[in-house]
């Protein structure tokens, strides 16, 4: 799956790959052959819930190894996201807002590093206040056992802002920041905005972009809240946006701008002073995109067969979430090449797809004698320095 081979399928064709069989400590030539496709279907099937459980927990535990010393404030980006099936995969749903079959997992980065928390395979439907919660209370507590003081930013969608995070997120002393829908209350207030800020595009023919905010309290919500409001006049028209936060006293226009679009931690009150947080737009569409499209934790566009197995094609709920579990471990590697393997290289924030076209998938000789095992590369690969520093980097990693 690193390697963005998409399924249980592909193993028939590589059980007799050298680089595989040598990555499984096994000789690359003379050396066993590695599973094929029935036998990676019955262990894919063998999982049970309490196997997921200490798998999600071990995703959890190398996210917190990953850090030399505990970190003084992390970002959760949360977002669930469409994951396709052909409609016969247990607790799969029509959504007509995807208008076909799916799940809809869970996923949740930490947002500055990219480094993969946990996912979570959902049926497909959108999560309740309730289940979201559920799930956060989890994550936050195990952070927390790790990193008793560390503070924590909660960033996520319009459909994440419900009276139930807002409390959580008040009695766990974790900040967030959340999309907010516009509504009946909400618009004509931030009316005399889009007013001025569309007179103010008349006068002067740029884009125009003014912030604001002020205290609402929705039906649902125990207390009133701080909105952000965005209003923005461009030659495409007009566009109005809200965030809810619990940020007391940063400045509107950085809450939404840097904190909320621009993907920074610098909202963090620990890091309020930091601008380098600003150039991680879109990174969380990112992280999904490298899972979903390039690791292949999704369905393709076209046509699937029933008979097409891999991904989360099992008929079982719990396979498939083992599926999705293993899609996030090859997430893991390929994030630990980048950002570790690859630091300091121009490579490190590639995309995933990339680094297999180019990094992963060399054609090379293979070499097998009493003694050692030898990998030829072509004599004018053109990527055999940045193999050197890929291997310096990774045998010189403090663990």
């Amino acid at each position: 799956m690193a390697c963005g081979y998409e399924d249980a399928n592909d193993c028939n064709a590589l059980r007799s790959d050298p680089g595989f069989k040598a990555a499984c400590e096994r000789l690359p030539l003379t050396g066993a052959r590695l599973a094929s496709q029935p036998t990676m279907s019955r262990f894919e099937n063998r999982i049970t819930r309490r196997d997921l459980y200490r798998i999600a927990k071990a995703f959890a535990d190398v996210f917190i190894a990953s850090y030399k010393r505990p970190p003084e404030a992390i970002l959760l980006d949360i977002d669930d996201t469409e994951n396709k099936v052909y409609g016969s995969q247990q607790l799969s749903l029509f959504n007509a807002y995807f208008k076909g079959y799916c799940y809809q997992p869970l996923h949740i980065y930490e947002g500055r590093t990219g480094k993969l928390i946990t996912t979570v395979l959902r049926p497909g439907r959108r999560p309740t206040g309730k289940e979201i919660v559920s799930i956060l209370k989890r994550v936050i507590a195990y952070l927390r056992k790790a990193w008793p003081d560390v503070q924590i930013l909660l960033r996520g969608d319009s459909h994440f802002s419900c009276p139930e995070v807002h409390t959580m997120c008040d009695e766990n002393d974790v900040f967030f920041i959340l999309g907010q829908g516009g509504n009946g209350a909400l618009l004509p207030a931030a009316q005399p905005l889009m007013d001025q800020a569309a007179a103010l595009y008349t006068d002067g023919g740029k884009p125009v972009r003014l912030y604001r905010c002020w205290d609402y309290q929705a039906g649902t919500w125990a207390s009133s809240r701080r909105i952000i409001c965005k209003a923005e006049v461009t030659p495409q028209g007009h566009n109005i946006r809200f965030v809810v936060t619990n940020l007391k006293d940063a400045r509107p226009s950085f809450v939404y701008k840097t904190a909320y679009c621009a993907r920074g931690l610098s909202a963090l009150p620990a890091e309020r002073h930091s601008a380098q947080a600003g150039g991680q737009a879109g990174r969380m569409e990112g992280f999904i995109k490298n899972h979903k499209t390039f690791l292949h934790s999704d369905l393709p566009v076209r046509a699937v067969s029933r008979t097409q197995t891999g991904r989360t094609s099992c008929h079982t709920f719990q396979a498939n979430h083992f599926r999705l579990f293993l899609h996030s471990a090859a997430y893991g590697l390929v994030h630990a090449l980048a950002q570790i393997g690859l630091r300091n290289t121009t490579w490190t924030n590639a995309q995933f797809n990339t680094l297999q076209n180019r990094i992963l998938k060399v054609a090379g000789r293979v070499c097998e004698v009493k003694t050692k095992i030898t990998f030829h590369l072509p004599t004018a690969f053109p990527l055999k320095h940045i193999y050197r520093t890929m291997v310096y980097n990774l045998d010189t990693a403090v663990p």
